[in-house]
């Protein structure tokens, strides 16, 4: 006996076998994430021909996308600001050291003032100090001119006692020959009016420049 399918079998064929594909694509790719997806038996998405994805989860009947998957957005990149480079500012200092008429020992005021002065300096980026020595008119030349080499002496080492390194203080010495002072100036007939007056010539002039960081 042949056997037959009326077209209401035929249909009721489809309905279960399309029941079952719909139950496997459920059971297998049912996820919110893929946007009720359907797929096939070997786990595949349904596409047709055209490349679209059937999915189920837009509305009441389903749907062809362009996309098996849910869109998800790219990540943002976080670029952290770049930070400022840092910044140098130029700075000079100086200071003047003063010595008693024929001496070239500092004084209390000379170590006050140089203590100063390194204090000023720390953290500053330069290749040297510079000392220079110098004295008064009193006496001959030849002798202020060790004199002001000994005072300069004086100030190098004491500086070097306070952590400047040696081989960044560079020396010189002028002895008398350029007076602070104006040569009619310090012409008193009081010898100790003229040895006050002549103070300032007995000095040694430091100065440093350089760059460090802005504050």
């Amino acid at each position: 006996m042949r056997s037959t399918f009326t077209r209401k079998q035929a249909a009721l064929a489809c309905a279960v076998a399309l029941g079952v594909f719909s139950a496997t694509a459920n059971a297998q790719g049912r996820d919110i994430n893929e946007k009720g997806l359907l797929l096939d038996t070997r786990g595949a998405a349904v596409m047709n021909a055209t490349g679209l994805c059937w999915h189920t989860a837009y509305g009441p009947a389903p749907m062809w996308t362009s996309g098996c998957h849910a869109n998800v957005p790219a990540p943002v990149a976080v670029v952290a600001a770049a930070a400022p480079p840092p910044a140098y500012e130029k700075v000079a200092f100086e200071a003047d050291i003063l010595f008693q008429s024929d001496k070239s020992a500092l004084s209390p005021a000379g170590r006050d003032t140089l203590d100063a002065f390194v204090s000023r300096i720390g953290g500053l980026d330069t290749q040297s100090v510079m000392a220079i020595g110098y004295a008064d008119r009193r006496g001959s030349e030849a002798a202020n001119l060790i004199l002001s080499e000994e005072r300069v002496g004086a100030v190098k080492s004491y500086l070097v006692s306070k952590g400047v390194a040696a081989d960044r203080v560079r020396t010189s010495a002028w002895g008398e020959s350029r007076p602070s002072t104006a040569a009619g100036e310090c012409r008193d007939a009081d010898i100790h009016k003229n040895v006050a007056c002549m103070q300032p010539d007995r000095h040694v002039f430091i100065e440093i420049s350089g760059s460090r960081l802005a504050k």
